[in-house]
């Protein structure tokens, strides 16, 4: 059991210093997760009382960086290490859930320099996308690329190691640093973004295009810019009811730190599930930036951040973190928990109330009557 801190917001308004006592510093030996309740929903909703929290590997490499991609047919996690030279280059970390979290590395072919991604289901696959007769999904990377290779959307079957580059560029002009990705659950289009992480590490040509998300839809190859004027475009994720999508900005790191940059979460409204409209601030960080970003089936947002994951409600309100004093740059659902990733170290918070918004259907964890592999009500 994992005891619950109450934060108490009314002292930390006039105490700049308040939030130093609550936890200890974690990055010497980076053992600790402590659970903060910022709103009393955080513990009786979100987590329960039943929650836990370990630290599950903590290696010399920094293995578990970004992605996060559930395959039902290994029953395995698929996380991306940071980069380290191009003489050392980005590899998969495979977490292999049915034999306690144990990690093996691979490299797949026409993979470069991958990063975020998602789960993929083709849309050649039976029945796409509505019906449950859909095998499990092809792992989607976006791969940043090499000063000799472009930066592109690849689909890898985990099962066959089959790789396939989906897309390389927009109408001829060649992308950055494609940086995360999301398949729309209802139409099949990749929603993706695209950020100068890769020119910033200095294995990606200087940039010639904008810092976008787009949407590409791999059946048909039309591709749209859906929204623009982003510092760093970064992790992206649509809301349960698909009505929303949430994009990171994290501006406030390119070769290094400048937290007067952007560290910033924006909502879109989604229009006919192809377009974008009102784009409004959701939340601010108080520490790092937002970087990976995932929905729970309530509608509560949780991003990795600088000490930690931060959760909101739908209304942007902080409900609480799984702090670790570590910059998190992403997490995954998993079914009763979340997997927090801290670069070196891998963590997990178990018997959660939480459920993420595609456990349902990477996981298989919620189907029923009316329900479609989706986890949304297909009738």
């Amino acid at each position: 059991m994992v005891n619950l801190i109450n934060v108490d917001l009314l002292a930390a308004a006039s105490n700049a210093g308040y939030f130093s006592s609550l936890v200890t510093t974690n990055t010497s030996n980076p053992t600790t997760i402590a659970l903060l309740a910022y709103n009393e929903t955080f513990g009786t909703k979100i987590l329960g009382e039943n929650a836990t929290a370990r630290r599950l590997h903590n290696l010399d490499y920094q293995a578990f960086h970004e992605a996060g991609i559930y395959n039902k047919a290994t029953d395995s996690m698929y996380i991306t290490s940071n980069y380290v030279s191009l003489d050392n280059p980005i590899n998969i970390t495979i977490v292999n859930l049915a034999n306690n979290y144990s990690i093996t590395t691979t490299h797949y072919a026409n993979l470069s320099m991958a990063n975020g991604g998602t789960s993929y289901y083709p849309p050649s696959s039976p029945g796409f996308p509505s019906s449950n007769t859909i095998p499990a999904p092809h792992l989607l990377f976006c791969d940043e690329g090499t000063f000799d290779t472009s930066s592109s959307l690849v689909s890898v079957d985990p099962v066959t190691n089959k790789s396939t580059i989906l897309l390389n560029n927009f109408l001829g002009r060649t992308f950055s640093s494609l940086n995360d990705a999301r398949q729309h659950p209802e139409r099949g289009d990749i929603w993706f973004t695209d950020a100068d992480y890769g020119y910033f590490q200095n294995f990606r040509p200087t940039p010639t295009i904008p810092k976008q998300v787009y949407r590409f839809s791999p059946a048909t190859g039309e591709i749209q810019v859906v929204a623009t004027d982003f510092d760093q475009s970064n992790g992206l994720e649509f809301s349960p009811d698909l009505k929303t999508l949430y994009v990171t900005d994290t501006g406030a790191q390119h070769q290094s730190k400048n937290l007067t940059r952007p560290a910033t979460i924006y909502a879109f409204d989604v229009v006919d599930k192809k377009r974008l409209a009102n784009r409004r601030t959701f939340a601010y960080v108080d520490n790092g930036f937002p970087d990976g970003i995932h929905c729970d089936t309530e509608g509560n947002v949780w991003a990795g951040c600088g000490d930690g994951v931060h959760v909101w409600s739908p209304q942007g309100i902080l409900l609480g973190k799984v702090w670790i004093g570590l910059e998190s740059n992403n997490l995954a659902f998993v079914p009763g928990g979340v997997l927090v990733f801290s670069n070196k170290q891998l963590w997990i918070v178990e018997g959660i109330k939480a459920m993420g918004r595609e456990v349902c259907k990477d996981f298989g964890e919620c189907e029923g009557e009316g329900e479609g592999l989706w986890g949304f009500d297909l009738i």
